[in-house]
């Protein structure tokens, strides 16, 4: 959950900052400067709601508005038919999450939540306090990006470009052009288009771009990283299971879970799922060995049914079944580490039949869904986890990228491949949102110029065609309504 202290700095600085605008506005002495200083450098202020508007970078928008008008023509022209595509796209995609949402609600299917494109994000509660830098600067430059495809468009249309800004709602950032609306009226249905499907287009081409940048991340930092030799350990939290002596560290390189070889953190997460689906996996060891390690104890059941041999206390001892020719239930308590560490694992008493020395398969006797994993990362002594892998896995950060170079951080390649990601989904949920037919989004002037661009020849009266568009961003909006509220629930009441 979202910190408290966090939600009471964020509205008591909006209160903050409201009351000190209602005074100065209040004030017969200071309300004339406080205006004037307000519209001189272009900020205004409401309930949770902050912007900031200028003209500084009106040269540098007609700049690029006015290069290569041939090329910007195809451009925006490209950028209309996606923005068309994708406010359809967009009404099927949120109708399709609509009905996995319902399912989810009535199954609880966690396979249909894992297949869900497009779900809410609340900070906090399913996005980490730790990624919300990501997370915001993700959502500032989306914005950016896609009121720059706007303005651009705008001015290769002949439309006058008032200004940019920038704004904060709550919290989050984001980004306006100012165009003069006569202008904007007056050009063809198509011409708007190209104009109201730009801001769509440009976060289509920022998220493939950024995908682009992710597949060749490799390639791009080979000089400086090479990738293929295991996960390294750039954190482990102070509460989890792998912190301690024996644990792992920043700067660890893991190369193997159990017999799963790891050399990136595709494959670290691949092997802890695989280790989490499969039932646990069995250690050889000789069978004098087994002797001399195992001492008497107890043999008791757990609720879950599952049998213990050793002491609650021990914190290095661990109960191990195996079977002989005699008998095919036997336990005994060995010294985990000992017992293991040198071990080849084995699923039955064949795999462990080799040089001709009596060994059996030992398999440790855990609760359920818990697990002991051996974790090699050479040169220290091996790691044995115990616990379910899941842990293992949110606890401990890793990175496919090794430095050459000791001056190299070992975060930038995390960094980027972060950001990265989050450009991706940010940029495209952007996209498809903004593409919905809802009122106050693009998706409205979209449908409005499209209605106008077909239907003019078809619905001669105005008047009808916009009732035709009405009745669609009603559905649109109650479609997206519905979606957000449901997700909300989903991730907040349940």
């Amino acid at each position: 959950m979202i910190p408290i202290p966090v939600v009471v700095c964020v509205l008591g600085g909006w209160c903050v900052i409201y009351l000190a605008d209602t005074l100065l506005r209040s004030s017969s002495s200071l309300k004339a400067s406080y205006e004037d200083w307000l519209m001189s450098y272009g900020l205004s202020i409401s309930p949770f709601h902050m912007r900031w508007q200028t003209a500084l970078f009106n040269r540098l928008f007609y700049s690029w508005g006015r290069w290569k008008p041939r090329f910007l023509y195809l451009w925006f022209s490209i950028g209309m038919v996606f923005g068309i595509v994708a406010m359809f796209g967009s009404v099927v995609l949120l109708g399709k999450t609509l009905m996995q949402t319902l399912t989810l609600m009535i199954t609880e299917a966690p396979a249909v939540q894992n297949d869900r494109m497009l779900q809410v994000v609340v900070p906090g509660v399913n996005l980490p306090i730790s990624q919300l830098t990501y997370f915001f600067t993700a959502i500032l430059i989306s914005g950016v990006i896609h009121e720059v495809g706007h303005g651009v468009a705008a001015i290769r249309e002949q439309v006058r470009f008032n200004g940019f800004g920038i704004f904060i709602f709550i919290v989050y950032p984001g980004a306006f052009v100012d165009l003069f609306t006569t202008h904007l009226q007056l050009i063809s249905p198509v011409q708007q288009l190209r104009i109201f499907c730009a801001g769509v287009w440009h976060n289509f081409v920022l998220g493939v771009a950024s995908l682009i940048v992710l597949f060749l991340l490799p390639a791009i930092l080979f000089p400086f990283y090479y990738t293929g030799v295991g996960a390294l350990v750039t954190e482990v939290t102070e509460d989890s299971p792998a912190n301690g002596p024996r644990g792992l560290f920043v700067g660890d390189l893991v190369t193997n879970l159990q017999d799963c070889s790891v050399r990136g953190v595709e494959d670290w997460n691949s092997c802890l799922g695989e280790i989490s689906r499969k039932t646990q996996i069995g250690y050889c060891i000789n069978a004098a060995t087994l002797q001399q390690l195992s001492f008497p104890a107890r043999v008791y059941r757990r609720l879950d049914g599952t049998v213990e041999c050793c002491s609650n206390s021990s914190l290095t001892d661990v109960c191990f079944s195996y079977s002989n020719n005699l008998d095919s239930h036997l336990y005994a308590c060995l010294p985990a580490r000992k017992a293991i560490e040198a071990s080849q694992v084995c699923r039955t008493n064949m795999d462990c039949q080799k040089d001709f020395v009596p060994s059996l398969c030992v398999t440790p006797s855990l609760e359920n869904q818990t697990r002991l994993i051996r974790v090699k990362h050479p040169p220290n002594v091996d790691m044995l986890f115990v616990g379910h892998p899941m842990h293992l896995q949110y606890t401990v950060s890793l990175s496919s990228f090794v430095p050459r170079h000791n001056f190299l951080s070992i975060d930038l390649p995390v960094v980027i491949e972060t950001m990265c990601k989050y450009l991706i989904s940010l940029s495209g949920a952007l996209a498809v949102i903004n593409a919905v037919p809802c009122f106050a989004l693009d998706g409205q002037w979209i449908l409005n110029s499209f209605l106008e661009a077909t239907l003019a020849s078809l619905i001669v009266e105005k008047q009808n065609r916009e009732l035709v568009g009405f009745l669609i961003l009603l559905a649109g909006s109650a479609l997206l309504a519905a979606n957000v509220a449901l997700g909300l629930w989903m991730v907040t009441a349940r």
